[in-house]
C-alpha cells in the first residue's frame, strides 16, 4: 500500500463523475428468474428486501452491482449486440460511473449508503445464461459486491456517487 500522500493515492482519491442507477433486479430464490423492479428497499447489514441473498449475518455479498458499460463489453466479447441485465444475475446496473473507482470505499445510490466489499466474479451459470464462452466473457467485467450501511429505497435514475 502506498503512503496516504503519495501521487498514486492522490490519484485514487481524485474526483469520480457520478453515475445513475439504470436497472434493478431481485432474485427471489436461487434458481428462479430475476424480477425487474423500479425500486428496491435496502436493509442495513442484510441487503435488498426480497432478494435471496438477503443476509442476516452482515455478509459481504448483500448487493451485486454491474456497470452497463461492462454489460456492453461482455456482449461484444460474445459477438452479440446486447445482453439483458437479468441474465447476469446482478441486482443493480449503473450507467456512467466506473465501479472500480469505488474500490475499498463507500458510495451512495440515492439515499442509501453502501460499502465496497469485493469484486463479483462470474459463476458457472454464465455458460448457461449467455452461451458458450459466457463465463470467460464476464471475467474481469462482473461488477462488484457491496454491503448496505444505511437503509433506504433506491429507484431507477438515482445518482450513484462515491463518498469522500
Amino acid at each position: 500500500m502506498s503512503p496516504p500522500d503519495s501521487p498514486l493515492e492522490q490519484l485514487l482519491a481524485g474526483p469520480t463523475m457520478p453515475g445513475r442507477l439504470a436497472w434493478i433486479g431481485i432474485r427471489p430464490s436461487r434458481e428462479m428468474p430475476m424480477l425487474t423492479v423500479n425500486s428496491a428497499v435496502m436493509i442495513s447489514g442484510r441487503g435488498i428486501k426480497g432478494d435471496h441473498y438477503d443476509s442476516r449475518q452482515n455478509g459481504p455479498r448483500q448487493v451485486t452491482i454491474i456497470a452497463n458499460e461492462d454489460i456492453a463489453a461482455i456482449a461484444s466479447f460474445l459477438g452479440k449486440e446486447g445482453i439483458r441485465p437479468e441474465l447476469l444475475r446482478r441486482n443493480l446496473v449503473t450507467q456512467g460511473i466506473n465501479l472500480v473507482a469505488l474500490k475499498s470505499g463507500r458510495f451512495r445510490i440515492g439515499p442509501t449508503l453502501l460499502e465496497w466489499s469485493g469484486e463479483c466474479a462470474p459463476c458457472s451459470r454464465m455458460e448457461t445464461n449467455l452461451g458458450p464462452g459466457g463465463f470467460n466473457a464476464v471475467r474481469g467485467h462482473g461488477g462488484i459486491t457491496a454491503r448496505v450501511i444505511e437503509v433506504g429505497e433506491v429507484q431507477l435514475g438515482d445518482a450513484v456517487e462515491r463518498v469522500a
